[in-house]
C-alpha cells in the first residue's frame, strides 16, 4: 500500500518557515503533482517525504508506518532527482543496479529486476552502453529504471524533467504516464511547470508561500480555483483580473460593468470589493460571440499587441484611457484584457472593437482575502446590443 499522509508537516530554517502546517492524504496508486512557483516550498515538502530533511513539526506515514525519524533507506520509497547523475564510467546496466549490489542482492534477482525495469522504460539492448553515449531521454530513462529495481511503495520524483529540451520533456510526459499505469503505484512529483501537472496528474497540490492552496483534479483546479493565487497561477497564459465593487446590479469597474443579481451570492452586499476573474478563452468579439449563451453587454476595447500562437491568437486589449495603466505589484496593466482567437480572425493591432465576456466561465474572488466567492454569475442571458445601451431582460 503506497499511501501517503502527511499531518500538519512544518519545516523552518531559523526565521524562515518553508512548510507551514502541510497536510496531504496521498492515496495508494496515485499521481500527484506538487506544483508551485520557486521557492514556495514544494521540494522541500518532497524532501520530508523521503527523509532528507526532517521536519519541525508534524509526522509523515508511508505505507500505514510512521517514517518521521526513519532514514530514506527504510521508507519504502525510491526518489528521480533532477540531476540525473548517472555513474560516468558503469555502463547501463551496472547504473540501473549500483543500489541493489550495495545491497548484496542476489545476482539472479538483480538480473530480473534490470531486465523488467529496462523493459518498462524501453531501454531493451542499451545495457551495455555507456552514459555518454547516450541522448538526454535515454539518460532520464536509466535514472527512473533505477528508482523501479528498488520496487518502492512510492516513487518521488523533484522535478526530472528539468534539463530536458522541450521536444523531449512533451515524449517524457507521455513515458511517465505509461510508467504510472505500468507500475501501479503511488508517484508524488515535484515540478514548476504547470503544462507536466495537468497532462500528468490525478489531483494538483498547489503550494504557494510554503502553504497548501488548493489539492484537487486537474479540471477542478483549473474551471473552480479556490483562490486569487490559484486562479493566476493555473492556466496558460493567467487569468484576467479585473477589481471592481459591487452595485445593486452587479460589478462597477473603472472602465466596464458586469451585470449580474448580488443577492444570489452568500454573503455579498453593495459596496464590496471583488475582483472578478476570466480566462483568456472566455472573452468573445462581439460578431464572434453567437454561441455565448449569457454575455455580458459589448465592452469598447482597442486592441494593442497581437501574438499569433498558430491554433490562436492572443489579442492584447486595452480598455478606457487608450495607454496602459500599471500598478507597481502588477504583472498587467489594470486596464487590459486578453483575449484568444481562432487564427483566422480578420483583426489587426490598433483597432477599436467591441468585445463580451461569458458571463456563465466569469469568476468573482473577495479582493481582501483573495477567496472565491463564485465561478460563474447568474443573471437573465442578454442579447449584445449597441454599446453603451443596455439590452432587453437587462435592468
Amino acid at each position: 500500500m503506497g499511501k501517503v499522509i502527511l499531518d500538519g508537516v512544518t519545516k523552518r530554517y531559523a526565521d524562515v518557515t518553508a512548510v507551514n502546517d502541510m497536510n496531504l492524504d496521498i492515496r495508494d496508486g496515485e499521481f500527484v503533482t506538487l506544483v508551485g512557483p520557486s521557492g514556495c516550498g514544494k521540494s522541500t515538502t518532497l524532501e520530508t517525504i523521503a527523509g532528507l530533511t526532517k521536519p519541525t513539526e508534524g509526522t509523515i506515514t508511508i505505507a500505514e508506518k510512521e517514517v518521521t525519524n526513519l532514514p530514506p533507506k527504510d521508507r519504502g520509497i525510491a526518489m528521480v532527482f533532477q540531476n540525473i547523475a548517472l555513474f560516468p564510467h558503469m555502463d547501463v546496466y551496472d547504473n540501473i543496479s549500483f543500489g541493489l549490489r550495495l545491497r548484496d542482492y542476489p545476482k539472479e534477482e538483480i538480473d530480473r529486476r534490470v531486465e523488467r525495469a529496462s523493459d518498462i522504460v524501453q531501454l531493451e539492448g542499451m545495457l551495455e552502453r555507456m552514459p555518454d553515449e547516450m541522448s538526454g531521454g535515454q539518460r532520464q530513462r536509466v535514472a527512473i529504471a533505477r528508482a523501479i529495481v528498488r520496487e518502492p511503495e512510492v516513487f518521488l520524483m523533484d522535478e526530472p524533467l528539468a534539463n530536458l529540451d522541450a521536444k523531449l520533456r512533451v515524449h517524457m510526459r507521455t513515458e511517465l504516464q505509461r510508467l504510472h499505469k505500468e507500475l501501479d503505484t503511488t508517484i508524488i512529483y515535484v515540478t514548476h511547470d504547470q503544462a507536466e501537472a495537468m497532462t500528468m496528474s490525478d489531483r494538483i497540490a498547489i503550494i504557494d508561500g510554503g502553504e497548501l492552496q488548493q489539492i484537487d483534479p486537474p479540471l477542478v483546479c483549473y474551471n473552480e480555483p479556490q483562490n486569487l493565487f490559484v486562479a493566476g497561477f493555473i492556466g496558460s497564459p493567467s487569468m484576467n483580473f479585473v477589481e471592481g465593487e459591487v452595485t445593486a446590479s452587479g460589478l462597477s469597474t473603472p472602465d466596464f460593468d458586469v451585470e449580474f443579481d448580488p443577492g444570489q451570492l452568500s454573503g455579498v452586499t453593495p459596496g464590496d470589493a471583488l475582483t472578478l476573474g476570466v480566462r483568456p478563452e472566455d472573452v468573445y468579439l462581439r460578431e464572434k460571440s453567437e454561441n455565448v449563451s449569457n454575455p455580458t453587454q459589448p465592452i469598447a476595447a482597442r486592441t494593442d499587441v497581437l501574438e499569433p500562437m498558430g491554433d490562436e491568437i492572443f489579442v492584447y486589449l486595452l480598455t478606457g484611457d487608450a495607454d496602459p495603466t500599471m500598478e507597481a505589484d502588477d504583472a498587467m496593466p489594470q486596464n487590459q484584457l486578453l483575449m484568444s482567437v481562432d487564427p483566422s480572425s480578420d483583426i489587426s493591432e490598433d483597432t477599436d472593437v467591441e468585445v463580451v465576456l461569458d458571463r456563465e466561465r466569469a469568476h468573482l474572488f473577495d479582493t481582501e482575502t483573495g477567496d472565491a466567492i463564485s465561478h460563474s454569475l447568474e443573471f437573465a442571458a442578454v442579447e449584445p446590443g449597441p454599446a453603451g445601451t443596455e439590452a432587453e431582460g437587462d435592468d
